[in-house]
């Protein structure tokens, strides 16, 4: 498959490059390479078609970009060349395969990224983990929602969990979550394609959700969250700016949840609920 290259230039750079990569996600984009003057973003060449970048208007930042065909990329050797190990409050790592294994950290995650989310590196992800480390998973049921690499589902059976399933609606994410799993040892997470329906038939069945998506999709989704939740049950989310919070919290809570517990990063938020 070909692919197209997106290259960037973003003014300025910072918060600018995060909330363009925000907007332009959901189009196709399967990765995103941050460069000094902005990101370099890839697309399926079938996909490009669709794409219409000049409809965005930002008060805060402008953008021009290129494009270019990127025929039979190597991720891997992309990934190899560009991801360094991720080091969470000094007890949690995540290293891809050819990284050195360092005994000092408890928690040692291997991801291959390839073109699947979630290698720690984005503010969000890094949020999802730290919580998580605080968290009492142990004997747990956890559903790890748009699983991406399964960095979440994994670290979720690294800290206890008794039974741990992850989902995305990419077939691509669902197979690369499938690998690092057996990666990790955690084979027995199970990892399913799909989208919010998965939870139709679970009612109170969960401990702990976690979701590390968009926040039109979280919103969407709130209400089968609450569904499938058992009471006093926790929802992790990320995935959105901190602007988006006040939005979030509030809806959530026409779904019987109350905030826990918030964190941000940057420009971006986690929201911890609890459902009453």
């Amino acid at each position: 498959m070909d692919y197209i290259q997106y290259t960037f230039t973003v003014t300025p750079p910072e918060p600018g490059s995060d909330i363009l990569i925000s907007s332009i996600a959901e189009m196709g984009f399967e990765t995103f390479e941050n460069t000094d003057k902005g990101f370099v973003a890839y697309i399926p060449e079938n996909l490009n078609s669709s794409v219409n970048l000049n409809d965005f208007t930002f008060e805060d930042f402008s953008y021009v970009f290129t494009q270019e065909i990127m025929a039979k990329i190597n991720w891997n050797e992309e990934w190899e060349k560009n991801f360094d190990p991720v080091v969470i409050d000094d007890s949690c790592i995540i290293r891809a395969p050819f990284h050195t294994l360092n005994k000092k950290y408890k928690y040692d995650i291997i991801i291959m990224p390839k073109m699947s989310f979630g290698t720690g590196h984005h503010d969000t992800t890094w949020l999802m983990c730290k919580n998580m480390l605080d968290y009492d998973f142990k004997n747990k049921t956890v559903f790890d929602m748009g699983c991406g690499t399964g960095v979440l589902s994994i670290l979720a059976k690294k800290l206890g969990a008794q039974n741990v399933t992850g989902n995305d609606i990419d077939e691509w994410s669902v197979e690369n979550a499938i690998e690092n799993c057996a990666n990790n040892g955690c084979s027995d997470i199970k990892i399913v394609e799909g989208s919010s329906d998965l939870l139709s038939s679970k009612k109170n069945h969960y401990d702990v959700i976690l979701a590390n998506i968009n926040k039109n999709v979280l919103k969407s989704y709130l209400p089968a969250f609450s569904g499938s939740l058992k009471s006093n049950a926790h929802l992790f989310i990320s995935g959105f700016f901190k602007t988006d919070c006040a939005e979030l919290i509030n809806l959530a809570s026409t779904h019987c949840f109350k905030l826990h517990k918030q964190e941000l990063k940057n420009d971006w938020a986690m929201l911890i609920f609890q459902k009453v």
